[in-house]
């Protein structure tokens, strides 16, 4: 952990050093593990506290103020480093420290908030950025939370917090106590973690043996038995061990009694999303039961004759049957079937905050408070003719049941590509065994999750790769479609890599195994997406401030609404005639009030972006381009200008030479015995690619050994030098000869401006200060470049080239792309300075490049796509992943986060739209003029259809194709493996 263990120190002496105090925060202990002082040189001295992620599930938000509320309540706890909450994926992560605060505590903090809880920390019934704040500010309230971000549309948490004052447990109390349910997903740690079910008679003297039997194995780092659940979990490296390791070891403990198989799945964050929507199927069907026969009595049987005049038979003075009726009717929905809306709303005040379960609870009350008030008055009273609202309670909370129910089915949609990334994997694998003479001996079928590192998997024609590796033995073609997006089947023989998740064509391939669990190229897609979904955009922060006065100001508007109706009309300022014949005064502004404070919506302007970021993402994904989270897209889609690398983004990556001129007399093959033997230890292209065409003068080209280089020194974006065989060798540019002293004859001038004319590279070699030979080296362009940066302008994308290489074959390659601006001979750190000097002019940049010797460049750009990264996806330095090395993924990453942010940009002109409108509309602003009111149910309904229209409009982005102009592109993908 020695690596790891520095990084962790580093960020925590910059968190803790300068760290304000909060009344809620307990202060840091002065001793941890010895004596410490104040100050930072006692911070570095200080033992370093172990930090976990922990993934909650929290079951209850509704929107995004029920998430500010986990987020809130969780970070109030000690311990904790950060946290964040997603509304739509019901997800909490949480980093922590364990030292302090356990994931127990952070569940229970979730459950305190009001909300259930477990691992993951997915957080349950979040419906806008109400939500979502409340959720953040119970979160961020826990001491020692450090940050808490509440993501609306994966409904999960993110929690950086110390252990030390703030658990797992606490976390999720914080949560719970805010409304919203809340679990634990991970903590992090535990993605190569096992778990162990234990069949068989389990005696208790063999707990400690099985412990210690496993503890004695490799790369064991920690084990856990339960002896309730028979579970045993393990957590290790899976590079010296693996699960069939520990089952034998189970297994071989207890002389046999033992039987031990993968602990079965809970069914995670699937089986809590399909609870909820069961949830509110059933409280949806049940109040219908009750609302039904309210809705008749009050609607539809007062005109008819016969039934009216029963309904209107009197119980006692005015109390008449059917208010009687309604009354029992509606009880049971507005504290039984709507209680959820008390609990929320309760939560939510408690913590200082306001979300739309208020704003139903102070609706539905009002009018069930004024209808109780109304049958009593009429019972107590012989002469009071008052109206009631029953109908209104019920029918209000059963539409709103019913908006929630497809809400929550609309954004179950959204998660859709991911859920199909996490069920690519296939249940079983054949498991091979090789004799020594490397003949297969044995096969037999195995859980997937079996494999370990360096298994040989045997995959059959139409199965799935089960893991990631090579090829060892066997050819076929293998659809890599669902990871990388790449259309075409791939061809596949020995020594080329897979991917798990992929499907084998025909032929049969025995596959080494690389990548397992969680370290796999699917695991990682998944981890990115997820990781993708739950970032904010900084157009998310518009919705977030909007939502803190949101419900406030609707309760102030609806009183007021209520207020000037009621003097109105006690003044007389408008006719009697006005008033309906089943009301008075006080009952219309009533009707008015509660009509404003339940159309008010807050929910659709918390859903605007996360929902379209969480499509967008996985749309993304689902064509090998993986952006990561909403600050990507809103970067991407101002993008008017693209930085490309030359080797390897804009040409194929692979230089061959082509030619080699010598100026001294000498044998060729001696020369490339000098100059191969300087450059063998470069890890530049260029130089594989001359080492590889000095193999071609070896007798065996596989096992050939260059003499010893002594001195080896690399010059950053100039070449080599090395002593060989008592030789000084230089092997490099023009400008490296020219430091060294070394002079350039005008025949190597002539001879190196005739190969950059062509395009190609001229590297120089230098024998004993002697320029001795130049090697000309092509590095072919992707076919389809000079039409991708022709669309490009058609997009008005402004095109730059940057590259090390020299001008003259820098300007050749860029002549034949069409690129007119050329920057040349620039090393890594000045690429990034003119990425910089772009930006200044007021260009917002992409930077295009590989990924790795492209990095500072990649940061320094606005938007920075790494391009080709294969399966080698957790490239730090991107925002943008383009999984293959096609160029025209650097457009449709671009169309994509155009197209996803004008759907923001919908969402909200609906969200907004439908406020400002509806609200006035509610409270009346028509009345005198049409005499058109809107009755609260109808407002209800409005409210409820208001939040599914923009998780709809966001799922329209699942039908996004990429810019017809690329299909056009006749391209030959180069696919990266």
């Amino acid at each position: 952990m020695g690596g790891g263990s520095m990084e962790s120190r580093a960020f925590l002496m910059s968190c803790l050093g300068g760290r304000p105090h909060y009344p809620s925060m307990p202060r840091y202990p002065k001793k941890l593990g010895g004596e410490l002082a104040d100050g930072a040189a006692d911070l570095e001295a200080r033992p370093e506290p172990e930090k976990r992620v922990a993934l909650l599930t929290v079951l209850g938000m509704t929107c995004a103020a029920c998430a500010g509320s986990v987020e809130k309540a969780i970070k109030r706890l000690p311990g904790i480093h950060d946290a964040a909450v997603d509304v739509l994926n019901d997800r909490a992560q949480v980093v922590f420290y364990p030292a302090f605060v356990s994931e127990d505590t952070i569940r229970e903090t979730i459950e305190d908030v009001g909300f259930e809880a477990t691992s993951i920390k997915e957080i349950k019934g979040m419906t806008c950025t109400s939500c979502t704040n409340t959720v953040e500010s119970a979160l961020q309230a826990v001491p020692g939370v450090h940050k808490a971000l509440v993501a609306l549309a994966t409904e999960e948490a993110e929690i950086c917090y110390d252990p030390r004052f703030a658990s797992a447990n606490q976390l999720i109390e914080a949560v719970e106590d805010t409304g919203f349910e809340a679990t634990l997903i991970t903590t992090g740690e535990d993605r190569n973690r096992i778990q162990l079910k234990i069949d068989g008679t389990f005696y208790s003297r063999y707990i400690s043996m099985v412990k210690s039997s496993l503890q004695a194995l490799p790369g064991v780092d920690d084990i856990n038995i339960d002896p309730v659940l028979r579970k045993v979990t393990v957590s290790y490296k899976p590079d010296q061990t693996g699960p069939r390791n520990f089952i034998e070891v189970i297994e071989s403990t207890g002389s046999g009694h033992l039987k031990a198989s993968i602990y079965p799945e809970a069914g995670g964050k699937e089986l809590h999303k399909g609870d909820e929507i069961k949830q509110y199927y059933h409280s949806f069907l049940w109040s219908l039961v009750f609302t039904i026969p309210v809705f008749l009595t009050s609607m539809v049987f007062m005109y008819i004759p016969g039934i009216k005049h029963l309904l209107e038979k009197k119980v006692v003075n005015m109390f008449n049957i059917g208010e009687l009726l309604r009354w029992i009717l509606c009880t049971p929905v507005q504290f039984v079937i709507g209680r959820r809306f008390y609990i929320g709303s309760y939560k939510a005040l408690q913590h200082g905050s306001a979300n739309m379960d208020v704003l139903i609870a102070l609706g539905t009350n009002a009018a069930y408070f004024y209808s109780l008030y109304s049958v009593l008055r009429a019972a107590t009273s012989p002469n009071f003719m008052g109206t009631d609202f029953f109908e209104t309670s019920s029918m209000l909370i059963s539409f709103i049941l019913l908006g929630k129910y497809l809400e929550i089915l609309a954004k179950g949609k959204t998660s859709e590509a991911i859920a199909k990334l996490m069920n690519l994997t296939p249940e079983t694998a054949i498991l091979l065994s090789y004799g020594n003479e490397g003949n297969v001996v044995s096969e037999r079928e195995i859980d997937s999750r079996l494999i370990q590192k360096n298994d040989i998997i045997k995959v059959v024609p139409g199965g799935k790769v089960a893991s990631d590796g090579f090829v060892i033995w066997g050819q076929s073609h293998v659809n890599e479609s669902m990871i990388t997006g790449e259309s075409r089947p791939v061809a596949k023989r020995k020594g080329d890599a897979v991917i798990g998740g992929t499907v084998n064509e025909n032929g049969v391939l025995h596959v080494r195994a690389t990548h397992v669990g969680s370290e796999s190229a699917l695991s990682q897609i998944v981890r990115l997406v997820e990781s993708a979904q739950m970032a904010k955009a900084p157009v998310q922060k518009f919705a977030d401030r909007i939502s803190k006065y949101f419900v406030p100001l609707v309760i102030l508007l609806a009183f007021f609404t209520w207020l000037i109706w009621f003097l109105a009309g006690k003044f007389n300022s408008y006719p009697k005639s006005w008033i309906p014949s089943s009301m008075d005064s006080f009952q219309l502004a009533l009707q008015f009030g509660i009509s404003v404070m339940v159309i008010a919506c807050p929910c659709a302007l918390g859903l605007a972006t996360p929902t379209a970021v969480m499509v967008g993402t996985g749309v993304g994904a689902s064509q090998g381009v993986l952006i990561k989270g909403g600050q990507a897209f809103e970067s991407a889609h101002k993008v008017n200008c693209v930085v490309f690398d030359k080797t390897g983004t804009l040409t194929t990556g692979k230089p061959v030479v082509v030619s080699t001129r010598l100026l001294k007399n000498m044998v060729l093959r001696n020369f490339y015995e000098y100059v191969a033997a300087a450059e063998v230890n470069s890890e530049h292209p260029l130089a594989k690619a001359i080492v590889q065409y000095a193999k071609n003068f070896s007798t065996d080209e596989d096992n050939h050994i260059w003499p010893e280089a002594r001195d080896f020194t690399a010059i950053a974006g100039h070449g080599v030098k090395a002593s060989v065989a008592n030789k000084e060798i230089v092997v490099g540019n023009k400008r490296l000869m020219v430091e060294l002293g070394i002079r350039i004859p005008i025949e190597a001038s002539e001879i190196l401006a005739e190969t950059e004319g062509m395009a190609q590279t001229g590297i120089i070699v230098s024998i004993n200060q002697e320029l001795t030979g130049i090697i000309a080296i092509s590095d072919p362009l992707k076919p389809g470049a000079p039409d991708v940066i022709s669309l490009l302008k058609s997009m008005k994308v402004k095109s730059i080239m940057v590259t090390g290489d020299n001008w003259g074959t820098a300007n050749a390659i860029a002549l034949e792309v069409g690129i007119d601006t050329v920057i040349a001979e620039a090393k890594p750190d000045q690429k990034a300075e003119k990425v910089k000097e772009l930006q200044m002019s007021g260009l917002v940049v992409a930077m295009v490049g590989d990924g790795i010797n492209d990095s500072p460049a990649l940061v320094s750009a606005d938007v920075g796509m790494a391009i080709g990264a294969g399966t080698d996806i957790a490239i730090e330095a991107a925002d943008i992943v383009l999984m293959k090395s096609n160029l025209e993924d650097v457009i449709t990453a671009i169309d994509l986060s155009r197209k996803t942010f004008n759907r923001i940009r919908m969402n909200y002109i609906w969200a907004l739209g439908y406020n400002i409108i509806g609200i006035p509309i509610a409270a009346g602003v028509l009345f005198p003029f049409t005499r058109f009111r809107l009755p609260p149910w109808i407002a209800g309904a409005a409210m409820a259809a208001s939040s599914v229209s923009v998780v709809c409009c966001s799922l329209l982005l699942k039908n996004y194709k990429r810019p017809k102009k690329l299909d056009t592109l006749r391209m030959s993908e180069v696919v990266v493996n």
